[in-house]
């Protein structure tokens, strides 16, 4: 009998939003699949969580994915982590995923452990619509980038991004070219650490609501329909 692949949220920053039931799997599976074993053993350390760690992200041998599989074939329950948030939601642990159904078929097990989503943590205290919205990950680097603004600006529906530091103020600017000024613009930055912040205002002030703090962490915007 297939084990079971857990697919299990970890905080954004503050290690309190680790949830009971995560704690538990984390404990109890034979192996955690890690985006960066470094982070990850940050957030194992804190709880005292001694299971093996090993990592898996978008640049793992082929060969190696593999294996992974082959141990849930042969039984292992393994858990799924990405650096914060929830796994396989913009993140390669989708291709993970995908793989094991792949290989396995009906009998593979994929299990949510729900928790934090930042994606979800910055629509609740948005103030915009976000009873549908439209999620669209990273901006892509280079090619594709003005299409992706593109898609934004024609989207009907509340529209959520995330973008890193070294390109949150291109990304700024660039919406401000390409969307009406009058959309409402909502920006969280480092949500749930100790220097959270959401900033509230239009596209047209994209620049100027990025200038009130320094350029630090992660980044969810997400933008109105008007």
């Amino acid at each position: 009998m297939a084990g079971t692949l857990y697919i299990v949220a970890t905080p954004i920053g503050n290690l309190e939003d680790l949830t009971f039931r995560a704690l538990r799997i984390l404990k109890e599976v034979n192996l955690i699949l890690a985006e960066d074993t470094r982070v990850t053993r940050k957030l194992l350390e804190h709880y005292e969580i001694k299971t093996p760690v090993t990592s898996y992200h978008e640049w793992t041998a082929p060969g190696k994915l593999r294996a992974l599989i082959e141990q849930l074939a042969e039984g292992q329950n393994l858990a799924l982590v990405t650096d914060a948030g929830t796994p396989a939601v913009s993140d390669p642990g989708a291709h993970f995923v995908a793989e094991l159904v792949r290989a396995i078929g009906s009998d593979a097990k994929v299990v949510p452990i729900p928790g934090v989503s930042a994606v979800t943590a910055l629509l609740s205290v948005s103030g915009l619509p976000a009873d549908s919205f439209a999620f669209f990950g990273f901006p892509p680097h280079k090619k594709g980038r003005n299409g992706f603004w593109k898609e934004v600006a024609a989207c009907p529906l509340t529209a959520v991004f995330y973008e890193s530091p070294h390109r949150v103020e291109k990304a700024m600017v660039e919406l401000k070219a390409n969307l009406a000024p009058e959309r409402k613009l909502v920006i969280g930055r480092e949500l749930t650490k100790m220097f959270e912040s959401v900033r509230r205002g239009t596209v047209a002030e994209a620049e100027e609501l990025l200038k009130t703090e320094p350029i630090k962490g992660e980044y969810v915007i997400a933008v109105g329909t008007q």
